[in-house]
């Protein structure tokens, strides 16, 4: 029986949300650091997205864009935001020290936040790329 296109996509969508849920526990829990305001927000809206997108795969539900666009779209909102303020300040007006980069990348020069957008990114494109995938061979097959 062969996968189908959402399924792959559905399934991939679900290893880049895993892959971003255990890296920050990762960064928190291995490496012992403390996740900033901005972080934690980043956090709740990816880490439903790993059950969200699993049980999607599972019954080949595609129609889950619906829950995991807005958590993605506020996640890309968020993420971006936080990495402006590492490019450019040294502050942030949240309790937590927003703007301070506490992990870099030694070879691609990223910073946590940049890793959460790229993530969020990720998703976004992969569900949109599928959806309008899916849309577009209904109107060829109903013509």
């Amino acid at each position: 029986m062969p996968l189908d296109r959402d399924r792959v996509v559905l399934g991939v969508a679900t290893l880049v949300a895993m892959i971003a849920t255990l890296g920050s526990l990762w960064f928190s829990l291995g490496l012992g650091l403390v996740p900033c305001d901005l972080c934690w927000y980043q956090r709740i809206l990816m880490y439903p997205q790993v059950v969200i997108l699993g049980v999607a795969t599972l019954e080949s539900r595609l129609n889950v864009w619906r829950t995991v666009l807005p958590l993605s779209a506020a996640g890309i909102i968020i993420a971006a935001y936080q990495s402006y303020l590492q490019a450019t300040t040294t502050t942030c007006g949240f309790e937590g020290a927003c703007a301070v980069v506490q992990w870099r990348s030694p070879i691609l020069r990223v910073t946590i936040p940049n890793l959460s957008l790229i993530a969020f990114v990720l998703v976004t494109a992969l569900l949109l790329s599928s959806l309008l995938v899916d849309r577009n061979a209904g109107m060829q097959v109903d013509e």
